[in-house]
């Protein structure tokens, strides 16, 4: 049944839901960073080979990307809040099977459950935020949100090395139960029933749409560690030609006017479109550079995993704490102020890593790029994903959330692989420091067109 009526939701209803929703949120993203920590444990305890401890990490980020097309547009069918649930679920559940997974055969399976779970629920919250909150209050809220998604990635490598180095690498995975379990009676309690606004699902787009981002993604995680095979090319060919049929059954679909997966007209909105563009961009550099930085304080500059990871802690601190109060003021300035500003502050902060990251150079000077990072990460997203959703009618933020999300993510895989095919070749000319700070160049060209992008941005009258 098809529904319409959004009811008005309390200002502090409102809140709460957002709260229940942003704990369910730190335990899927914190995810990545806290099971590489715990990753050369597992391989020791459960007797795996290299590629097999890989996999316990691929599985969970192909099966988290993979579906998000899908997953937002389930939200508009079913329910936010009950797809939410089902996700949360499912990621708890497959949590608890990992601590007590015996092999790592099993622990993989587990984990790919695990992805589908946090694939699920990923896109649901942008839905809930743009209907529970109005319009001209909703950058606070997602400023939250972005704060929560953009910190949990630097939280994790301390948080891990704490329990891994405490417990063991199982207490990471039992950490996620009484945070999920916590978040799903949240939910359940405050998270309202939202009005449903799709009939049916295209079961051959389901199909196609998941292909296509999974050859894609498979591809991306798999080239740099394989040396790019010719098989692989294949898969990688097969997800393009599977992309562009999937488009083809959305444009049939618009024509003849049924729900489709991932709606055209989309597109159409100005601001939606140039925030798809710059939120790739996004993924592409704060998911990949992590590592370049972590490699130089850790194997150039010495530090211990420990320090290097508080070292890096002030990222954190300043983007959850600027990040609510930019997402105020993407409601009142015009639209790309903000974006502009985040943009080229992390470009700035790009270049000063790449000048900094060299041999000899006092690692206190980090700090510099460390904080321009940290209020870089709080401009960017909050103030992207407002004014990117915030011009979408009704009907079209479940499958919008999937769209944005999926940009975000492969943004992210070709990041990963293109920041690590460009620190495998600069390691094999000069030092570790100096290689990693050449790769911090390469996001800089990316960002650019990320930049131009949210300088385009329009006030919601002429987005269109």
């Amino acid at each position: 049944m098809i529904t319409s009526a959004v009811p008005e939701i309390p200002k502090q209803q409102a809140w709460r839901a957002l709260t229940a929703l942003c704990i369910g949120l730190f335990t899927t993203m914190v995810d990545q960073s806290l099971v590489a920590v715990a990753i050369p444990h597992i391989r020791e305890d459960l007797g795996a080979s290299v590629n097999q401890v890989v996999w316990v990490s691929s599985i969970y980020l192909l099966m988290f990307a993979a579906p998000l097309l899908v997953t937002g547009r389930l939200g508009d069918r079913f329910g936010q809040r009950n797809v939410y649930a089902v996700g949360l679920a499912l990621f708890v559940g497959s949590a608890l099977g990992c601590f007590f997974a015996p092999n790592v055969e099993s622990l993989i399976v587990i984990r790919a459950v695990q992805g589908l779970g946090a694939s699920l629920m990923n896109p649901q919250p942008f839905s809930v935020i743009n209907q529970i909150f109005p319009r001209e209050r909703r950058g606070a809220p997602m400023g939250v949100w972005s704060a929560v998604a953009g910190s949990s990635g630097l939280v994790g490598p301390v948080l891990g090395g704490l329990i891994v180095g405490a417990a063991g690498w199982r207490w990471v995975f039992l950490l996620y139960v009484p945070l999920g379990l916590l978040a799903l009676v949240m939910t359940l309690r405050w998270v309202p029933k939202l009005p449903t606004s799709v009939a049916r699902i295209d079961l051959v787009s389901v199909i196609v749409s998941i292909v296509s981002v999974f050859a894609v993604v498979f591809t991306l995680q798999q080239g740099p560690d394989t040396g790019w095979p010719g098989w692989l090319w294949l898969v990688l060919a097969a997800g393009v030609i599977a992309g562009i049929v999937f488009v083809w059954l959305q444009r049939r679909a618009s024509r003849r006017g049924a729900d489709a997966l991932m709606p055209l007209e989309l597109f159409s909105i100005r601001n939606f479109a140039l925030g798809v563009v710059s939120v790739t961009t996004l993924g592409f550099t704060v998911y990949a550079i992590q590592l370049p930085i972590m490699l130089h304080l850790q194997s150039g500059a010495g530090l211990s995993a420990e320090v290097a990871g508080l070292l890096i802690m002030p990222m954190a601190i300043i983007s959850i704490t600027l990040a609510p109060v930019v997402g105020r003021l993407a409601d009142r300035l015009r639209p790309g102020v903000i974006s502009t500003i985040g943009f080229s502050t992390l470009i700035s902060a790009m270049a000063l890593f790449a000048l900094l990251m060299r041999p000899g150079v006092p690692v206190g000077w980090m700090l510099i790029p460390i904080v321009l990072l940290g209020a870089s990460n709080a401009l960017c997203w909050s103030s992207n994903s407002t004014i990117s959703m915030r011009g979408l009618p009704r009907e079209l933020i479940g499958a919008g959330s999937g769209v944005y999300n999926t940009a975000r993510q492969v943004g992210a895989a070709v990041g990963s692989a293109s920041l690590g095919a460009v620190m495998q070749i600069g390691v094999q000319v000069t030092d570790i420091s100096s290689a990693m700070g050449n790769a911090m160049l390469l996001p800089i060209g990316v960002l650019l067109i990320g930049l131009i992008a949210v300088s385009q941005f329009r006030s919601d009258l002429s987005a269109r």
